[in-house]
């Protein structure tokens, strides 16, 4: 496949929420997009159709982003496709909520083995492969300010993903390739609103001076921006949230 994009993004975690919102404004943007999926094979595929039938450039490629060898394949066939990769967003995350006392621990593990692990494995192959001029936007969350109880392992996840992006903006000196993070606060996804009632919605849009959720839309604007014009942002932690923190 010969690609007409001047520019090739993966993003992981694109089949649904904010993964997909992220890869449908990098396509906007005219850039050919890697819809990286787990397990969701038919709404990657959505994803990919949505993109295409609006003139972009997309393909699917599934892959545990813990697990290096899939991922460095899903580089690999990206680079074979495309040619090269300029940016690579790691959207792909879980949450599992529980008072810290109350965690079982299996959940831990797997929410480190995705959250931290994941974002690890492909940050090292970003590390390696983005070329000049590039970009890796890490996922991180605003509860590591708002101190949310209920939140505690999982916000300790992206507390380890804030650390190794900053680092590793610094260990790139002189590569031409800028690492950041970005913290949503809530967001209206079909997942953060599946089993909360109007009012506790409604208290939760509050908690911030614009008095609404954020969009999956918002937060594909500040990747974007990361992404794309932002070159003399690195090794920062965007927090895109309406000012809640």
């Amino acid at each position: 496949m010969d690609s007409t994009a001047s520019r090739v993004a993966i993003v992981t975690g694109a089949s649904g929420g904010i993964g997909r919102a992220v890869a449908e404004r990098l396509a906007a943007d005219g850039v050919a997009v890697v819809v990286h999926y787990a397990g969701n094979k038919s709404r990657a595929g959505e994803v990919v159709d949505t993109i295409t039938a609006s003139g972009g450039q997309a393909t699917a490629i599934s892959g545990d982003v813990a697990d290096e060898g899939e991922m460095a394949a899903l580089f690999e066939q990206t680079g074979r496709l495309y040619g090269g990769v300029d940016v690579v967003v790691n959207t792909a995350g879980i949450m599992l909520l529980s008072p810290l006392a109350d965690l079982d621990l299996a959940d831990f593990d797997r929410m480190h083995r995705t959250n931290v692990r994941g974002t690890f494995v492909v940050s090292q192959l970003a590390a390696r492969t983005l070329r000049p001029g590039g970009a890796l936007v890490n996922f991180s969350t605003s509860v590591t300010r708002l101190q949310q109880p209920g939140y505690a392992a999982y916000a300790a996840t992206k507390g380890a993903v804030e650390a190794m992006t900053l680092i590793l903006a610094r260990e790139l000196r002189g590569k031409d390739v800028t690492v950041n993070a970005v913290a949503p606060g809530p967001t209206a996804t079909p997942l953060f609103l599946e089993g909360k009632s109007e009012q506790l919605v409604g208290q939760i849009a509050a908690l911030n001076p614009m008095e609404r959720l954020g969009s999956p839309e918002d937060i594909a604007e500040a990747v974007s921006f990361l992404a794309g014009p932002a070159r003399w942002i690195n090794g920062q932690v965007l927090f895109a949230n309406g000012g809640a923190a």
